[in-house]
């Protein structure tokens, strides 16, 4: 039943106001993937149960593509292996927003060249990192270059925190464990680089003491809600959301879809917003546009140009 009324809600939530009247929105978590990452042919989306039905990666990022633009997404930051990333950002440079993706150490770029892409603008974010698959915690010293990098350029750092899909540890990532997805882990990469800014990937779901304790500790860390967003039942993504906002951490949360391979998904998670009857319009809009803006310090002239599209 809950994928039948999330297969409804996703197809009826972009026609529910017309395109002048929507706020504009900034997706923090998209991912740059071919069609088969999960494999050949890909897994079906695991609440709606529906295939998707790209099978090649021009038609896997058309398809996410133009969802985002469906859907009144100005920017979509967007991480995954180094050549999908510039490939999205050679089709839709005004729209997607290049992040740095690892879910092995190995798969970073060398600091030379991290460099050189922060410098073009092909990458503005270093994230996701997505450390708990390979088994490392945010504050391995092997990061410690990558942090200072981030820390030098003032770039906005995504860190993957809560958890992932049922079985991890069993299927591709024999190291991954729960509790190296604790947003805690994070404090001392927070004490060692003062200046910063972070982005706790999923909301820290399910550490929500942690998550409010890091929240409130270090004015200068945010939290995404994707994947939370959708994938969740409803009623434990509000009462977490609703938790969060209640603490007074509401100006420092973000939409974020974690588009993976399932474009619906964008419109998943919107609706999980949308739905949150406890939240104000103000609210709302904080989350799915004003709390990135500030996180990510743009410019009266960008928010304008968003607002215009």
């Amino acid at each position: 039943m809950r994928a039948i009324a999330a297969g409804l809600l996703l197809l009826s939530w972009a026609s529910s106001a017309p395109a002048e009247e929507r706020q504009p929105i900034l997706d923090l978590h998209v991912h740059a993937f071919g069609f088969d990452q999960f494999g050949d042919p890909p897994p079906p989306n695991p609440v709606t149960g529906r295939r998707p039905e790209a099978r090649t990666d021009e038609e896997a990022m058309r398809a996410t593509l133009r969802e985002l633009e469906r859907l009144g997404v100005v920017a979509a930051f967007a991480s995954g292996p180094l050549e999908d990333v510039l490939r999205w950002r050679a089709a839709a440079p005004e729209l997607v927003v290049g992040g740095a993706f690892t879910d092995e150490v190995e798969s970073l770029p060398d600091l030379a060249r991290l460099r050189e892409l922060f410098g073009s603008g092909e990458l503005r974010v270093l994230g996701e990192l997505a450390l708990q698959y390979p088994g490392l915690s945010p504050a391995d010293a092997s990061l410690e270059p990558y942090y200072a990098l981030a820390e030098e350029l003032d770039l906005p750092v995504g860190i993957h925190t809560g958890l992932g899909p049922p079985g991890t540890p069993h299927q591709c990532c024999p190291r991954f464990r729960t509790t190296l997805g604790r947003p805690a882990l994070i404090e001392e990469v927070l004490v060692r680089h003062p200046r910063l800014r972070v982005n706790l990937m999923h909301g820290g779901w399910p550490w929500l003491e942690e998550t409010k304790a890091i929240l409130y500790m270090y004015p200068q860390v945010y939290a995404d809600l994707a994947v939370i967003d959708w994938i969740l039942p409803r009623a434990e993504f509000h009462a977490y959301l609703r938790a969060l906002v209640e603490a007074g951490l509401g100006d420092r949360l973000m939409f974020g879809s974690d588009q993976m391979i399932w474009p619906e998904a964008i419109a998943m998670a919107i609706e999980g917003i949308e739905s949150a009857a406890f939240l104000t319009p103000a609210q709302k809009r904080a989350i799915f546009y004003d709390n990135a803006a500030r996180f990510l310090r743009l410019t009266p002239e960008q928010v304008a140009a968003h607002h215009r599209k």
